[in-house]
This record gives structure tokens, C-alpha cells and sequence, in this order.
């Protein structure tokens, strides 16, 4: 049984490798007409039969492959969609059939790896349907499934409906493993190849005995069906035979019980004639004919009773008859049936013994390739032998290189010596250059920092200039909101009194030059001495532009006499011509401000 586990792990490994190969070049997604594919699950559906325990049937023993893979369902929910889907198969009626539907979703699921694996761990609920000595209950088991790992890189697309799963032959090809001489030229250099065709051939050997053996128990078996076949139909023949006497038997009870009760009836017709006769004629005279009726009467009774017993015979006789007759068919129906597995076992054999024929022919085939591959493994030994010749005279060339290069060695030694000092003062130059290099990059490094530094201050200046112009901006625009937005004054404040401050400091930055100081004069004195506007040449704020209405009244700059809004003119300030306070425009308001703090 070691041989056998051993045989099967090969042929496993052989086609798992040999499919992946194959699946490489041509395309990783495979059909069911693909033959290396085939060939595969035909090895594992040979794997799992083997060590399956006999259950006994009506037509002999029986190895059901359904039953392990059933059970894997109870203990691996994900198995369930497979096995409804398998069920639910219409063309589908032998559970082997069942079991290799089974097999092909697990590939397509790429999944087969890791429900075999159940089988193999739970070795104690499995032992029920396999022997100990198994391949799925041994270590050879665990390597299977190793191997079905890597099959996860291909991705099969197999139409499960249309193959005819339940009449499908479960043979290994090996013709697809046995290469030939023109192939395998090169691979034959490696002992470990020339162990793998041995394995083969003892696999192919221990294949046919176990064919033979199958051959002679099936031939035991058709040899005893047909020695019960001959016993059943003597036996019907025998039956027949009882059950024609008996029809005859039957007929001559009812012949005789149709002439019985015929003359019976007759006799009692003239009995009853003669009976009442005499009871006319002696009615009146013999008064003791009384007694005579009476026992006539009595005589009538008793032919009555044996009539009915007849009738009841004559019923149990019709019913055996009829159970007999159902008998008849039942016999007949189980010949039948026992001639159709006689027939079925028949094919079989037939198929078997041409298996058979085909395996001895490839058995030597391969014997005959086997001593074609002894030649040239004959033919290799010679060349391996002139190889290691010539490997000789290539070592003793090799040696006489050898003690050349000794002396040419010895030669530049000396060389080297007088070499020695020059490189010495070279190697202290090139010190002192590299010494100087590194100064100089030392020095560039930091003249580079310190422009980076350079470059980052000039940039760093030059978004503070562009943050002050943009906060020039905003102080502008911060003017006009806070004109706009004093009913929020007393939020803002501080806002305001920054803004103050900073119009101080212009005003502290153009207070240092005189000739702004008189422009700004001149321009007050200008400002002083324009005409006042009238109200009806002014549409709109001269200053923010907004559009007078009945909300957004007018008003006059007591200084400049320009019409503004309220919002732009909402500033009071003495002026020379009015010694109290009068409402002047925002532009007004800066310049006679600017105008007191130079003064100040």
C-alpha cells in the first residue's frame, strides 16, 4: 500500500505540474476540453477513491466517492452552495458522477485546496468511509494538498452541464507524462529524471495488476450471477410448470362444481316435484307424511351448506390463483433487472479488458523507450568519460599556467618595490591636494549658506514691503468702513484709535518737510476760498459716489463747500471763519488735522 500512495503522490505531482506548466503558455484561463486538465482530476478523483471502504448493495460492493465529500459540508459551511448546485444538475444520476461535478466547482472556486484539507485534518470523522492506510489518512495526503495550493493561479472555466459526467472512463492517460526520445534529448543528463520514468513504469505495472485483479473479481462476480441466473430460471420454469397444473386442477374443480351444482339442481327440482306430489296426495290421508317432509327438508339444508362449501373453495382457489400470478410477475421482474446488471457488469468487463489491452500496449511502449533511454544513457557514460578526459589535460595545462604566473609574480614583485616609494610621494601629494579640496568645499558651503541667508532676508524684506503696501491699503479701506460703521464705534475703538496712531505718524513723516507743509497750506487756503455748491448741481456723494435720496440726504463741507453724505461729512472742526465747531468733509477733516499738528 506504501507503493501505491507513493505512485499516486507522483502522478499527482507530475500532473499538478505539468498543468501549471501548461497553463503558463497557454493562458491561465482553461476549459473543460483542455487535456492536461482532464487528465488532472481524473488523477485526484483516483487519489480519493483510494482506501474508500466497501458498502454493500443489492448488485455487490460499491466504493461511493459522494459520501466524504457530503460530510465536508457539514463542517465547512461554504461548501453547501456547491453541493445544492451539484444537486440540482439535472443530467446528473450516479453519485460519482456527483463527486467529479463536485470536484470541477471546487476548481472553478479555487477552493479545492482548502476543502481537502478538511478530509486530511479530521482524519477521525473521515475514518469511517476511508481505511488507515489511505492516501487521504496519510502523510501523502497533506503533500496533495500542498500541491493543489498552487493551482490557485489559474483560473478555469468549465461548463459542468454538458459533459456526461456519470459514464465518463476514469483512466490516466500516460502518454502525456511518457515523453519521447526527441523531446528529451537534453533532460536526461540528471538521474532524478530517469528515477521519475522508473516510478512510472512500476506505476504503470502496479496500475495493471490492479486491473487485473479488478478484471478476475468482476468475472467471479458475472460467473455468479450467471449461476443464480440459471438457478432462477429453473426455478421459473418450475413455477410455470406448478402454476399450469394448477390452472388445470382449477379448471377440472369448476367443471366438476358446474356438473355438481347442475345436478344437484336437477335433483332437487324433482325431489321438490315428487315432494309435492306426495304432500297433495297424502295430505289428507296419512297425517305421519309430516315426518317425511321434514327430513326431505332437512336433506335440501344439508345439499345447500355442501353447495357454499364448494363455492368457497372455489373463491380461495381464484385468490391463489391470483397471488400466484403476482408472484409470476415479480420473479419475471427481478430476471429482468438481474439480466440488465448482467449486461451492464458485461460492458464493463469488456471496457476493462480493452483497458487492459491499451495499458499493456503503453507498458511496452514504454519498456521499448526505457531501453532506448538505457542507449543513450550508455552513449552519455562515453561522452562523460571523454569529458573527464579532457577535463584532465585542461588541469595540467591549468598547472603549468599556474608556475608561470608564479614566476611572472616573483618578476613583478621586484616592480612593485621600486614602485613602492614613487606611489608613497604621490599618495602624500594627492593628501595634501585632497586636505586643500576640502578647505575649498568647506568654504563653498559656507558661502553658500550665507547667500541662502542672503536670499532669505531679501525675500523676507521684500514680503514685509509687500505686507506694509497691502496694510497701506487696508488702513485706506479701514477708513472709509469705520466712516461707515459708527453705530459699531464703541466695538471698534481700539481699531480706530490704532488707525489714529498711524495717521499721527504720517503726519509726524510729512511734517519734516517744509515744502509739503506749504502745499499743504496753499491748498487749504485754496480750499477756503471756493464757491459754495448748490444743492441742485450735486446728484451724488462727491466722495463715496452714493446716490442722494429722500434717506441719504445732503450736506455741505463748511470748508470746501462740496455737497457729501452724511457718512462722509460727519466730522466737526473750528474753523477761522466760525470759531465753533461745523461739520467738514472726511478729506477737509485729514488736512486741517495735518495742518494743526505741524503747526504744533
Amino acid at each position: 500500500m506504501a507503493i501505491e500512495r507513493a505512485n499516486l503522490l507522483k502522478m499527482a505531482n507530475l500532473s499538478v505540474k505539468g498543468l501549471i506548466e501548461s497553463a503558463l503558455s497557454f493562458g491561465r484561463t482553461l476549459d473543460s476540453d483542455y487535456a492536461p486538465l482532464q487528465q488532472f482530476f481524473i488523477v485526484m478523483e483516483h487519489c480519493l477513491k483510494h482506501g474508500l471502504k466497501v458498502k454493500k448493495s443489492f448488485l455487490g460492493q460499491n466504493k461511493s466517492l459522494w459520501g466524504p465529500l457530503e460530510l465536508v459540508e457539514k463542517l465547512c459551511p461554504e461548501v453547501a452552495e456547491i453541493v445544492t448546485s451539484v444537486r440540482d444538475l439535472p443530467g446528473l444520476k450516479t453519485p460519482l458522477g456527483r463527486a467529479r461535478a463536485w470536484l470541477r466547482l471546487a476548481m472553478m472556486q479555487k477552493k479545492l485546496a482548502d476543502y481537502l484539507r478538511i478530509i486530511v485534518f479530521r482524519k477521525d470523522l473521515f475514518s469511517e468511509f476511508y481505511e488507515d492506510h489511505a492516501v487521504m489518512m496519510e502523510e501523502e495526503g497533506m503533500v496533495i494538498v500542498g500541491l493543489l495550493v498552487g493551482l490557485n493561479v489559474i483560473d478555469a472555466n468549465l461548463c459542468v452541464k454538458g459533459e456526461d459526467l456519470d459514464t465518463m472512463v476514469g483512466v490516466i492517460d500516460f502518454s502525456m507524462y511518457l515523453k519521447g526520445d526527441n523531446d528529451n534529448n537534453g533532460c536526461f543528463e540528471s538521474d532524478g529524471q530517469i528515477s521519475a520514468i522508473l516510478d512510472q513504469k512500476n506505476y504503470v505495472e502496479e496500475l495493471n495488476r490492479q486491473l487485473n485483479s479488478t478484471v478476475g473479481s468482476l468475472q467471479g462476480r458475472v460467473s455468479s450471477l450467471e449461476t443464480a441466473n440459471s438457478k432462477l430460471i429453473e426455478e421459473l420454469a418450475i413455477a410455470k410448470n406448478s402454476i399450469i397444473r394448477l390452472q388445470e386442477e382449477n379448471l377440472q374443480f369448476r367443471n366438476d362444481n358446474v356438473e355438481m351444482l347442475i345436478t344437484a339442481q336437477k335433483q332437487l327440482e324433482l325431489e321438490k316435484q315428487s315432494m309435492s306430489e306426495d304432500l297433495e296426495a297424502c295430505q289428507g290421508c296419512h297425517p305421519g307424511m309430516d315426518d317425511v317432509y321434514n327430513e326431505a327438508h332437512r336433506q335440501l339444508r344439508a345439499e345447500s351448506r355442501l353447495r357454499q362449501d364448494v363455492e368457497s373453495d372455489l373463491l380461495v382457489q381464484i385468490s391463489m390463483k391470483q397471488e400466484i400470478e403476482i408472484a409470476m410477475k415479480l420473479l419475471e421482474k427481478d430476471i429482468h433487472e438481474k439480466q440488465d446488471a448482467l449486461v451492464s457488469l458485461r460492458h464493463q468487463l469488456e471496457e476493462v479488458k480493452a483497458i487492459n489491452v491499451e495499458m499493456f500496449k503503453k507498458l511496452k511502449g514504454s519498456e521499448d523507450g526505457l531501453k532506448q533511454k538505457s542507449e543513450m544513457m550508455s552513449q552519455l557514460e562515453e561522452k562523460t568519460h571523454r569529458v573527464t578526459a579532457a577535463m584532465k589535460q585542461i588541469e595540467q595545462r591549468l598547472q603549468q599556467a599556474e608556475r608561470e604566473q608564479e614566476m611572472e609574480e616573483k618578476g613583478s614583485y621586484k616592480c612593485r618595490h621600486e614602485l613602492g616609494g614613487k606611489v608613497d610621494m604621490l599618495q602624500r601629494a594627492s593628501d595634501q591636494k585632497e586636505q586643500q579640496l576640502i578647505q575649498l568645499e568647506t568654504d563653498l558651503k559656507i558661502e553658500k549658506e550665507w547667500r541662502r541667508a542672503l536670499q532669505n532676508d531679501l525675500k523676507r524684506e521684500r514680503n514685509t514691503i509687500s505686507e506694509l503696501r497691502a496694510q497701506t491699503q487696508q488702513l485706506s479701506a479701514l477708513k472709509k468702513e469705520f466712516l461707515g460703521l459708527q453705530e459699531e464705534n464703541g466695538q471698534l475703538q481700539r481699531i480706530c484709535n490704532d488707525q489714529e496712531q498711524a495717521l499721527q505718524e504720517l503726519g509726524y513723516k510729512l511734517s519734516e518737510s517744509k515744502l509739503k507743509i506749504e502745499t499743504i497750506k496753499e491748498a487749504n487756503k485754496a480750499l477756503q476760498g471756493l464757491v459754495w455748491l448748490k444743492d441742485r448741481d450735486a446728484a451724488c456723494c462727491k466722495l463715496c459716489g452714493k446716490e442722494f435720496s429722500i434717506s441719504t440726504r445732503k450736506h455741505h463741507c463748511r470748508n470746501c463747500g462740496e455737497i457729501f453724505c452724511n457718512a462722509c461729512s460727519d466730522n466737526e472742526l473750528p474753523l477761522p471763519s466760525s470759531p465753533k465747531p461745523v461739520r467738514v468733509c472726511d478729506t477737509c477733516h485729514a488736512l486741517l488735522l495735518q495742518q494743526c499738528s505741524s503747526n504744533t
